[in-house]
């Protein structure tokens, strides 16, 4: 940075030069250096921006003391939608004949919503990432023309290895979601990896990696662009403080160091609750989701 600045301040500075008949020479020598300091201001907003988000990201691991917890459930209030049915028109002999019935909602025992995340929002410090659901080499299969996992918590920047199981070809698109907020389930798609697979069967069949590394934020969505019933999601933690919800929609999340946090709950389709929350040491608090099913 001190150099880019140093490097600025050497092209800004004009000499004085006199004398009419050098008028022509001093206007293109000022117009030349204008644009060259342009250029550097520039180079120096772009240098801070990625300073400033290279900072954000950062997670510091530090000893927990008399550590707090959260738990609780999350909760669809109404009843499940249907699923919805989408024709398969297309490799009928590996994806299935007929309808593809997907299940946007996924409920569980006692109405609790199963595949989901929970989550604390900007957590700079605290444990370390042992034992955490946050996987640093995620892995994706594609198979009978079927994302597994439907969802799954990857560390940010991991390296996700995209399998392809089936002997036809696919397209994977990965693509994270800018702007998700409470009360907007969708949002701004930018694309991280966008690549044809060629099937098991084939020659030139390989494993796909991707890098999940999004820049303005945790969630992602995953869809094949050969198949149009195939969906997947991800959650990109950038601390270990997220779970995945258990098959009654119970969740828990562990030694907290005491403070203000904000708690969020995200589901792909029913989008993002959150609850401002105020941790003591050694507390066990307790908070409930609930969703209210669309109609």
């Amino acid at each position: 940075m001190e150099r880019i600045i140093s490097a600025c301040y050497r092209v800004g500075r004009v000499g004085r030069v006199g004398g009419d008949a050098e008028h022509l020479i001093r206007t293109e020598t000022m117009m030349k250096r204008m644009t060259g300091m342009m250029a550097c201001v520039l180079l120096v907003t772009v240098a801070l921006w990625g300073a400033s988000a290279q900072g954000a990201a950062k997670y510091k691991v530090t000893a927990v003391k008399n550590g707090a917890s959260v738990s609780g459930r999350v909760t669809l209030k109404g009843k499940q939608p249907p699923p919805e049915q989408i024709l398969i028109t297309k490799n009928k002999d590996v994806c299935g004949a007929g309808n593809r019935a997907i299940q946007w909602v996924p409920v569980g025992q006692k109405n609790g919503l199963t595949e989901m995340v929970v989550f604390l929002k900007k957590v700079k410090q605290g444990k370390d990432w042992s034992g955490s659901a946050a996987v640093t080499k995620g892995e994706m299969n594609q198979e009978k023309c079927v994302f597994s996992p439907w969802l799954q918590i990857v560390r940010k920047g991991a390296e996700v290895t995209v399998k392809n199981s089936d002997p036809v070809l696919h397209n994977i698109h990965i693509r994270e979601l800018i702007g998700i907020k409470v009360g907007k389930a969708r949002g701004v798609k930018r694309t991280m990896l966008n690549e044809a697979q060629p099937g098991s069967a084939e020659e030139k069949a390989s494993d796909l990696k991707a890098r999940i590394k999004p820049r303005r934020g945790n969630f992602i969505a995953i869809n094949c662009e050969a198949h149009n019933f195939m969906f997947a999601w991800m959650f990109a933690a950038d601390h270990p403080y997220v779970v995945k919800t258990g098959a009654d929609g119970s969740y828990t999340l562990t030694d907290i160091p005491p403070g203000k946090y904000v708690l969020s709950a995200w589901h792909p389709t029913l989008g993002l609750l959150e609850k401002k929350i105020k941790i003591k040491a050694d507390q066990k608090l307790s908070h409930e989701f609930s969703y209210k099913a669309k109609k």
